[in-house]
């Protein structure tokens, strides 16, 4: 019989500020945001609720943000803290399961389906968890308990912030209908306008596609938006995640209007990245070389190449295809790797080498 997974998402509200108010108690009842300078094109990272009331929220520009709400309290970032506070938070996590797929420092999937806490019971353990992180960290974390990771995700932005949902296994059925397409993992901002543009806006909507009809408007992606539309989630908790990107990025004082200034700023990107790199272990193999910039308008363009050194040699000719698709001034530049795990390639490597022999042996023959 198939057993049904017990999935806790845990998503701390609002982490980097609360650790900011948790370290300056002075700061509780005031609009608080952590990012960069707005006197230096400063972005915010993440804000507090109260600025969230004023219309701020993450990725907007400092300076913007300073206009909607006057008294906002703009700290910068301090990863080091924020690292130390995330760990004290998994181990918490780790005596629960050993079934944990960290997403970001604040964000995480447990698998607790053989957790035999609390006589087995998911919403018990999620309970359990958010008072000891709140009673023990000081930091209030909202959790969604469900039978699979997207249902999970979703329940836990039910009740943000400091809440708990539940979406029990016979309740989905009735739950999904009404469930706002933009909730699904993988529907952007393009995929919600072309199935707006289909008239179609909640899951209930969605149901009445087929397979083909999905299949037909958006490829291989139609499969997924079948599933996740009836609350069909598959995926496994991964507690053996692997990284598949490094990058490096910057947010420049003054644009950058000429391919000259975008060519001088690729040096110091590059040894960042290789200093990056080095800090990894040592177990993966770089696939692929890509180049991102954000233009004075805030629009974002990238370019993907082979693998390479990480030198200017590698990145120059991507850089070169977005200038010459755009000429316009950049506010942000940024170069990255793809990455493969060494054992994954190792493997790639063996099945190559066999197909080889085979074809070999097939000639010889």
């Amino acid at each position: 019989m198939h057993t049904v997974r017990k999935i806790i998402h845990l998503d701390c509200d609002c982490f980097y500020a609360a650790v900011e108010i948790r370290e300056q108690p002075s700061l509780a009842h005031l609009p608080v945001a952590v990012g960069g300078d707005p006197h230096r094109r400063g972005v915010i990272a993440t804000c507090n609720y109260p600025a969230r009331r004023f219309g701020v929220h993450s990725a907007m520009a400092s300076a913007y943000a300073l206009k909607l709400c006057p008294e906002l309290v703009i700290l910068p970032p301090r990863f080091d803290l924020y690292r130390a506070v995330s760990q004290q938070i998994m181990a918490i996590y780790r005596r629960y399961t050993d079934v944990i797929e960290p997403l970001s420092l604040d964000e995480a999937y447990l698998d607790v389906t053989d957790s035999e806490h609390y006589k087995n019971s998911a919403t018990l353990m999620a309970e359990a968890i958010r008072a000891e992180v709140k009673d023990k960290i000081s930091i209030t974390v909202s959790a969604g308990v469900a039978s699979n990771k997207f249902l999970a995700k979703v329940a836990s932005d039910w009740r943000k912030p400091d809440g708990l949902f539940v979406i029990e296994p016979e309740a989905v059925e009735a739950f999904m209908p009404t469930l706002p397409v933009k909730k699904i993992p993988g529907v952007g901002h393009v995929t919600e306008q072309k199935l707006t543009a289909l008239g179609i806006t909640t899951c209930e909507q969605l149901q009445q596609l087929t397979r083909f009809e999905l299949h037909e408007h958006f490829g291989s992606f139609g499969e997924s938006l079948y599933n996740y539309s009836r609350g069909i989630d598959e995926r496994p908790v991964m507690h053996t995640r692997r990284r598949k990107s490094v990058s490096v990025e910057e947010t420049y004082p003054k644009d950058l209007a000429h391919l000259t200034q975008w060519h001088n700023a690729l040096l110091d990107l590059c040894e960042r990245l290789r200093q990056r790199l080095q800090r990894l272990d040592h177990h993966y193999v770089i696939q692929g070389a890509t180049v991102k910039v954000r233009y004075h308008d805030f629009t974002i363009r990238s370019a993907d190449g082979p693998a390479g050194p990480i030198t200017e040699e590698t990145f120059l000719p991507l850089l070169t295809a977005l200038w010459d698709r755009r000429q316009d001034p950049i506010r942000l530049l940024g170069v990255g790797v793809k990455l493969r795990d060494e054992a994954s390639q190792a493997q790639k490597d063996m099945f190559e080498e066999e197909k080889r022999k085979a074809l070999m042996l097939r000639h010889h023959h």
